[in-house]
């Protein structure tokens, strides 16, 4: 994952709501949820819904189906454990250099 790539997955959970909607999909796992039970767990207008949907989808960090009528929103969870491991993967690699340096 590069710089741009994780700003953009950073960017598209930007928002209380979109962190809220990006959670609950999570909870739901695998199988993901229907817009309409989204809307159900979170209270959000539809319309307002369908923009965050939209956003999360355009940063990679969901990914819609549609099946018939519905449309079925999942997380992204290899995308999800890519960001984490970009914010991370240095965490505390200078301490090993101000330890050296204090001692």
């Amino acid at each position: 994952m590069n710089w741009e790539e994780a700003a953009n997955g950073f960017s598209a959970m930007g928002s209380e709501a979109r962190l809220q909607v990006l959670n609950i999909l999570v909870r739901a796992g695998e199988p993901g949820l229907t817009v309409g039970e989204i809307q159900q767990r979170t209270g959000i207008a539809p319309s307002t819904l369908a923009h965050h949907l939209k956003f999360l989808a355009a940063g990679g960090l969901v990914e819609q189906q549609k099946i018939g009528r519905s449309t079925f929103n999942r997380a992204r969870f290899d995308e999800l454990k890519e960001l984490a491991n970009f914010i991370l993967c240095e965490c505390c690699a200078d301490m090993n250099g101000k330890a050296a340096n204090d001692g």
